[in-house]
């Protein structure tokens, strides 16, 4: 196969260069993290029962929904977290490397054989089912400088005007508005007047529901018509009641002598929120609290500068008096730690550059193993794709202790041509009869080195995930070094490689008292072996 490349060394650089602008194509459109997806997927399930407490929300609610998911497929464990604000949080945790989408569809299967056995209130509020992440990618609070907006104002201001525009960024997942409250009509009921009227909660409960209602009236000269009728009219009554005083003068009974009682008469009512558990706050100031989730696979660093131009650009039409700060973004260790990978990716490819050229003493045969590492590091990103790989710091690291491993092959190759033209072969027929001689131990190195990182792949669990991609990387990389020692690197020698001349100036001087330290170093090192073998 060799000596095909060594005749024409244009096919085998064309193949490097396909190799170079399919590993960049794969490098741009793979999601950026600071370490793989090691976290199990998780399926919330959440929802209220006004006016229950802890136990009675565990009771009725949270257990015939964990009788139904018991059992789910590739589950590890369930977490009910019950409130007496009347709340319920269910976590169903699934295995590390299981489909989030497949896992969202068994829950949602199981819930629906849990819901005919769930309180009627429990029903009409809903069951809200979402895939989730363990933790916010970005969180954004919304506050007001000087006090003049209370955090439901804000909280509603966040759900109405930016949570809708967050939802619409690619990557984005979820948005969670943390610590806050819809509006609600509040309604404070007064137990003395309700004794003294002999009415209950149910009967206010039950007056809200038969009155507060979307009433179709029908129209008026709709067909069939009397002759000459002309025209149709669409009547429009009155909807659901909006304002404080419509909920006041709901009727709750009519008494036998023409009077009634509204609920006004028995309760004090306002606009307020739906809770009072939890409220936002930012450097002690009134806030909503916008937490920003991260869709499994997308690329952490565009998802965040997407979230911070959408909000720079919803800031502009925000009221006086409200403004807005990141106030976590998980991604600023992600841009450090990359930042120091690529700084240590290119020290070591420059301390490898100076190394060879230190031994080799050419900048001809130092200029191939220059072209061929980095086809063996940009091809890499190739197959991260087909694997599930994303760019982290395991990963590039990875391609950093590779680059050690890589460059080996290309100066096998070099060296071994660089002997065979010292004896008076032409850089052709030395390169033919080099590559005879080297190709098995290039082939046996890179299967041997292959074998030893290849099994870390098939470790389980959040071990296996966290060492996955580091193992894998080398391997990939090395395959695609040994690859290159059989095809680029021996068409580069053939090319670029001569006989060497006397070497003078400071550089050829250097060279010789380096081989000349070099030289007595070795023999040193062979006698010694020489003496302790004996």
């Amino acid at each position: 196969m060799s000596n095909f490349f060594i005749r024409r060394p244009i096919v085998a650089m064309v193949i490097a260069i396909l190799t170079i602008l399919l590993g960049v194509v794969s490098l741009l459109g793979l999601p950026i993290a600071q370490f793989p997806q090691i976290l199990p997927p998780q399926v919330n399930l959440t929802t209220t029962y006004t006016g229950a407490d802890a136990t009675t929300i565990e009771q009725s609610v949270a257990t015939p929904i964990e009788q139904q998911m018991n059992g789910v497929e590739r589950s590890l464990y369930i977490q009910s977290t019950n409130a007496n604000d009347g709340s319920m949080n269910q976590v169903v945790t699934f295995d590390v490397g299981t489909d989030l989408d497949v896992d969202n569809v068994l829950v949602n299967n199981r819930y629906s054989q849990a819901q005919p056995f769930l309180p009627q209130d429990v029903k009409n509020f809903g069951v809200t089912i979402k895939k989730s992440l363990a933790f916010p990618l970005m969180v954004v609070s919304l506050y007001s400088p000087d006090g003049r907006y209370d955090p439901t104002f804000l909280a509603n201001y966040a759900l109405i005007n930016i949570n809708d525009s967050l939802l619409r960024i690619k990557g984005v997942g979820d948005i969670r508005n943390l610590g806050a409250a819809d509006y609600s009509m509040r309604m404070w009921l007064n137990p003395d007047r309700l004794a003294r009227l002999g009415l209950t909660v149910t009967d206010i409960q039950n007056a809200l529901r038969q009155q507060n209602v979307v009433n179709p009236a029908g129209q008026v000269g709709a067909e069939p018509a009397p002759a000459g009728q002309q025209l149709t009219y669409t009547v429009r009554a009155q909807g659901r009641l909006v304002e404080p005083s419509e909920f006041g003068n709901v009727i709750v009974r009519e008494n036998p002598d023409g009077s009634s009682v509204r609920v006004k008469d028995v309760a004090r009512i306002e606009m307020g929120a739906l809770n009072y558990q939890q409220y936002g706050t930012f450097n002690g100031q009134p806030a909503a609290v916008i937490a920003a989730f991260q869709t499994p696979g997308s690329n952490a660093l565009d998802v965040a500068e997407s979230i911070r131009k959408t909000m720079n650009d919803l800031a502009t039409r925000f009221p006086s008096g409200i403004k807005y700060e990141v106030s976590l973004d998980t991604t600023a260790p992600v841009k450090a730690g990359i930042r120091e990978i690529v700084e240590t990716l290119l020290e070591a490819i420059g301390l490898v550059v100076l190394v060879v050229f230190v031994f080799l003493q050419s900048w001809r045969a130092t200029l191939i193993p220059l072209l061929t590492v980095p086809v063996s590091l940009v091809g890499a990103f190739i197959a991260f794709p087909l694997l599930g790989f994303s760019v982290n710091t395991l990963s590039l690291f990875g391609l950093v202790l590779a680059i050690g491993l890589v460059v080996d092959d290309a100066i096998v190759v070099v060296e071994a041509v660089e002997h065979h033209i010292e004896e008076g072969m032409a850089p052709r027929d030395a390169t033919i009869r080099a590559m005879s001689e080297v190709s098995g131990p290039v082939v046996a190195i890179a299967l041997i080195l292959t074998a030893v990182f290849i099994p870390v792949a098939f470790m389980g669990g959040i071990t296996g995930r966290l060492y996955q991609q580091f193992a894998l990387t080398i391997a990939i990389s090395v395959l695609i070094s040994a690859f290159n020692a059989l095809t680029l690197s021996p068409a580069l020698s053939a090319l670029l490689l001569r006989p060497r001349g006397e070497t003078t100036g400071p550089l050829g001087r250097l060279g010789a008292g380096f081989n000349r330290w070099f030289g007595r170093a070795t023999d040193g090192y062979v006698g010694l072996n020489r003496r302790l073998i004996r």
